[in-house]
């Protein structure tokens, strides 16, 4: 009977999957650092009210590092009663480069105060039916861009603890602190500005996008305010931020008898301006153009634009606000009016 040689791999006997090595904790810094609980506390906490040398500082944080240790923040909110946790709900509508410098300019100055800022997408519902969302997250502050958060949001957000409630936008809130920005003025500058030039028939485009109306509408507002009891006519214009729906609507533009127009921003004043010299309307002969926001890009157009610069408030001086009523949350809501809108003329118009 033949036999038959059979060769049976050697398969390695299967190996345990590794262990999960345990969470560090404040002691095992402590054991390293040769430093008491309490030290590591004091330390990580940015404690000032005990002196703790800078040797033993640094060894705690050495020690931190090298186990992995991270400070449990729903702990630290317990021991302290509040969180170092900034809320700030997103814009429901894109955020331009102006907004998006301010906002990283009032991350890094609240990080340097030792906050955490976290951006709350958005959700779709009212500010004030949002406010109980974000009041789960337990925030010692909420920044809320734009309009929406009434009295009772904010009295949800600081019956759950947040020591500073600051709105930015065209109105105040009672409750809150108001950083108020003078959208209506953006409309009445750039509108007054075209009618200085000698432009009577002015457009002003409202950008279709959803959200946009809370910006758009009171510069729409504004723009008939400074025309208002002239010869010059405001016409309103809608339109989509695209290069089709720009195109079609600088198709149309000498049907609609328009000899400048205020294009709500930079970008859409960029978008429509290319729409326009590629239907063979001259800017400014024919069109006068601005917009607002004095992005860099709009300086390197040929014509350059003329815009509406806004000062949005400095991230420091926000930053500052926000750390000063979380130290005295009973101080009266301050209230600060930012006259910021200013027109910068170039050659668009």
């Amino acid at each position: 009977m033949p036999y038959v040689m059979v060769q049976i791999p050697n398969t390695p006997a299967p190996t345990k999957s590794p262990v999960p090595r345990p969470v560090p904790t404040s002691a095992d810094v402590a054991r390293l650092a040769g430093v008491s609980r309490a030290t590591v506390s004091y330390v990580l906490n940015n404690t000032s009210a005990v002196r703790i040398s800078e040797p033993t500082r640094r060894r705690v944080h050495e020690a931190a590092k090298e186990l992995g240790y991270v400070p449990h923040a729903a702990a630290r909110t317990l021991r302290a009663g509040h969180s170092r946790m900034v809320l700030m709900p997103a814009l429901p509508v894109p955020a331009g480069p102006l907004y998006s410098q301010f906002v990283h300019d009032f991350q890094g100055a609240l990080s340097r105060l030792d906050y955490t800022v976290v951006q709350y997408g958005a959700s779709g519902l009212p500010a004030d039916d949002a406010a109980r969302a974000w009041a789960e997250l337990r925030p010692v502050a909420v920044v809320m861009p734009g309009p929406g958060l009434g009295p009772a949001g904010v009295a949800v957000l600081k019956r759950s603890g947040a020591r500073a409630v600051v709105t930015l936008g065209s109105e105040r809130v009672e409750g809150a602190h108001a950083l108020l920005l003078d959208q209506i003025g953006v409309g009445r500058s750039a509108a007054g500005h075209l009618y200085e030039r000698g432009r009577r028939r002015i457009g002003v485009v409202v950008p279709e996008e959803r959200g946009m109306e809370m910006f758009a509408a009171p510069r729409l507002g504004g723009s008939r305010e400074a025309v208002h009891g002239t010869d010059a006519t405001v016409t309103e214009l809608p339109l989509a931020y695209t290069e089709e729906a720009a195109a079609a609507l600088a198709a149309r533009w000498r049907g609609l008898g328009l000899d400048a127009v205020f294009a709500y921003n930079d970008e859409y004043a960029m978008l429509l301006m290319r729409a326009l010299q590629d239907e063979g309307l001259r800017v400014p002969e024919d069109v006068a153009v601005i917009g607002a926001d004095d992005l860099m890009l709009g300086r390197l157009l040929r014509p350059r634009l003329s815009t509406v610069r806004i000062a949005l408030p400095s991230g420091r001086d926000l930053a500052e606000l926000v750390d000063r009523t979380v130290r005295n949350p009973v101080a009266t809501p301050e209230v600060h009016e930012l006259f910021g809108a200013t027109v910068v003329n170039r050659d668009s118009t």
